[in-house]
């Protein structure tokens, strides 16, 4: 059933900002609980996992639909990255969103991106896995998150685990910070096959699409042989890497296991643990994980 919520559509900072001061005047100070599930637009059920934990969890929930041109390298997919905003916008009032955030490049950058305050994320957090293969990216993500956090004002921000590298950067970035605002994980949502639902996957053709659910299977592969002690979490590593590299038209980048909150590689099998793919598939770029707790 479709909610018949009005969704606010928030374009300026001074229309959040007069947004953000009557809801605090309608809950009191401290009072209401306000959930933010930031995107970057083209939403698909995995965000709308994030919207429905937060309406359950929050008097009032804002979207943000935001393409940060801060998160993307050279040579990346920013100009073509989807913008269905429309179809966003209904998405978020089926849903019972109460706003949506939906600024331009200008209203959140507006003395431009060079000479801005950026945030940096600790090194160790960043140096391998996707900040590896994509520098810049994770300062970009934490500079526009902590704007976002500034400007919403927050209790409580929802996160998907699919992107557990980032994830776990803005953790540490709250917390180092001092920021007022909890940050919810969710479980990684998935195609019937598997496959981790990304706004990336409309970029796959038939062919890529049938062989992509092999990364998550590549992942439980190696949870399973290096968690039963049928192979060490070495042997089990290779033996998956030698897997997806084996796919037609696929370019493995990494495939680790990792400490959950350090990401320090790990040499032999521990609980928890956390281990992460990417891969392209041509010019796709997919990332995935599987945690082992």
């Amino acid at each position: 059933m479709k909610s018949t919520l009005d969704t606010r559509l928030i374009e300026t900072v001074d229309e959040l900002r007069a947004w953000r001061s009557r809801f605090a005047e309608r809950f009191g100070a401290g009072k209401g609980r306000l959930g933010f599930v930031p995107t970057m637009g083209a939403l698909h059920p995995g965000h709308m996992s994030l919207v429905e934990a937060a309406l359950k969890e929050c008097h009032h929930v804002i979207v943000s639909i935001f393409v940060n041109p801060l998160q993307f390298g050279q040579g990346e997919d920013f100009n073509r990255y989807p913008r269905p905003f429309e179809k966003d916008m209904e998405f978020c009032r089926a849903a019972g969103v109460h706003a949506v955030f939906h600024p331009g490049v200008e209203q959140m950058y507006p003395q431009g991106q060079e000479g801005l305050t950026r945030v940096a994320p600790p090194r160790h957090l960043i140096r391998h896995l996707c900040g590896a293969f994509r520098p810049g990216h994770f300062e970009g993500v934490a500079t526009v998150v902590c704007k976002l956090f500034g400007m919403v004002q927050p209790q409580r921000a929802y996160f998907g685990e699919k992107d557990y590298q980032q994830l776990v950067v803005i953790r540490q970035m709250v917390k180092d910070l001092n920021l007022p605002v909890t940050i919810v994980p969710a479980p990684t949502y998935r195609e019937p096959d598997g496959l981790a639902m990304s706004s990336r996957n409309v970029y796959l053709d038939q062919g890529q699409r049938r062989v992509a659910p092999e990364l998550y299977k590549a992942l439980c592969f190696v949870a399973d042989q290096a968690g039963s002690g049928q192979m060490s979490l070495s042997e089990a590593l290779a033996a998956g890497r030698e897997k997806i590299a084996a796919l037609p038209g696929v370019t493995l980048q990494y495939l680790e296991a990792c400490d959950p909150v350090s990401l320090e590689p790990l040499v032999s099998f521990a609980r928890p643990m956390v281990i992460l793919v990417a891969a392209k598939f041509g010019e796709v770029r997919l990332i995935d994980n599987v945690i082992v707790s």
